[in-house]
């Protein structure tokens, strides 16, 4: 890959944005989506950003590991297995413009549903359980079995699994989607880390094989990733001492807002 210097800083940047959204604002690496489908060509550049997710998505399964909520983890997997095969029929005839208008359209339409729900009050954070910071998904609304755990919980959770599984198939997108099911299920900072930062390191760890097979990865890729992968961890560790310092609506309203600048992005670009 001929890339300038210029291009290398900005990737490296981006890649430093990585583990920044990994460890304090999830979402915001779409942004790094952005610049990488930017600098590289655009194919090429969704293997080259996979690896370097991972990655971060390691170091913060090193960080917040002992807050997962595995239930919820649990009830999502079947819904986005079922989003990554609708995500791979899609890419067999949509073209990269029609990519980019749907997964845009889709992150603005669920950032303007969540704004909507919690100012109605439906989707209210409470205080953590006794214990739940240390190990459990702090602050779920749904009762005894956690978020999903009534009916409606349970189709919210097959919703939002279907559409995070079809858009991190499609462009490495399912952040903000995930994002926005995990603040509408009640998640506090710790639990909404510690489980997002498991689901994608399983989900993205699954998609290498499809990858190889495509050609997205290969020796060029991974030769660039292992320059770029050195920004991830600085970004982790400016995102891990600045997630202590933010307040639960401030940290809400940063996952919102990252999600609508990476859905903006995407139907402008």
């Amino acid at each position: 890959m001929d890339i300038s210097w210029w291009g290398f800083a900005v990737l490296a940047a981006a890649a430093a944005l990585v583990g920044f959204s990994k460890t304090a604002v999830s979402g915001a690496n779409t942004v790094s989506l952005a610049v990488f489908a930017a600098v590289l060509p655009a194919r090429e550049s969704t293997g080259v950003l996979l690896p370097i997710l991972i990655v971060g998505d390691v170091v913060a399964v090193l960080t917040y590991r002992r807050h997962a909520h595995w239930p919820t983890l649990w009830r999502l997997f079947p819904a986005v297995a079922a989003g990554v095969v609708v995500g791979t029929v899609f890419l067999f005839w949509a073209d990269d413009a029609a990519v980019r208008t749907s997964i845009g359209a889709i992150l603005l339409l669920m950032a303007g549903v969540t704004i909507w729900r919690r100012r109605g009050g439906a989707d209210s954070v409470k205080e953590p359980r006794d214990g739940a910071e240390k190990g459990e998904a702090a602050g779920a609304v749904s009762g005894k079995g956690g978020p999903g755990a009534s009916s409606a919980g349970r189709v919210m959770a097959r919703s939002y699994g279907v559409l995070g599984g079809f858009t991190t198939m499609v462009a490495n997108a399912g952040g903000p989607v995930m994002s926005l099911y995990l603040l509408s299920a009640g998640f506090r900072k710790l639990g909404f880390l510690g489980t997002s930062a498991w689901f994608f390191l399983i989900v993205n760890t699954s998609k290498l094989p499809f990858s190889v097979g495509l050609g997205l990865i290969d020796g060029r890729s991974l030769l660039l990733d292992a320059a770029l992968v050195l920004f991830v961890f600085p970004g982790a560790l400016i995102g891990k001492a600045c997630v202590d310092r933010i307040d639960q609506r401030l940290f809400e309203r940063l996952v919102i807002g990252a999600t609508v600048l990476g859905g903006l992005q995407l139907l402008l670009r």
